[in-house]
């Protein structure tokens, strides 16, 4: 997996995003308590149980100071946490690539507290459900369906 934060107006309001990097599956993360290492890790920590053990092995994040507490969501979820590069964006290719098109639901300097679980839950289906050219015109709900029965073989 992937991960990183979407900044909203006066950095005083946040999401964080996972997405799977074989299907592009998005999982939206409400931040509630703001966006400092404490809220981010118990968000975080929740959001990963909430996803199969086989597809949650990694997740690479920027340098961010939000995931101080990286070593905390290891331990609680069993993925093994890796940091980018500074300034080397393309290492999260998958994660940049849905940042953007997250940002047409979520346009940059906006409460993004005003958005609810149920809207981020409504973004991420609507998201998942659109084929991806990458995919073979396939969704990201259709692969993470596939991977999971494979996963489910195993």
């Amino acid at each position: 997996m992937e991960g990183d934060l979407i900044i909203g107006r006066g950095q005083r309001s946040a999401i964080a995003t996972l997405v799977e990097r074989t299907s592009r599956f998005v999982v939206l993360v409400a931040l509630r308590g703001g966006h400092k290492a404490p809220s981010v890790r118990d968000a975080l920590i929740a959001a990963l149980r909430s996803q199969p053990a086989s597809l949650r092995k990694t997740l690479t994040w920027d340098r961010g100071r939000e995931l101080f507490w990286h070593e905390q969501i290891s331990a609680a979820t069993g993925t093994e946490i890796f940091f980018g590069d500074t300034h080397s964006p393309w290492q999260r290719g998958t994660n940049e690539n849905t940042d953007g098109l997250l940002r047409q639901y979520f346009p940059k300097h906006t409460d993004l507290n005003e958005h609810d679980a149920r809207v981020l839950a409504r973004v991420a289906r609507e998201l998942n459900r659109r084929p991806r050219l990458v995919l073979d015109e396939r969704t990201p709900q259709e692969v993470m369906r596939d991977c999971r029965a494979t996963a489910a073989h195993l």
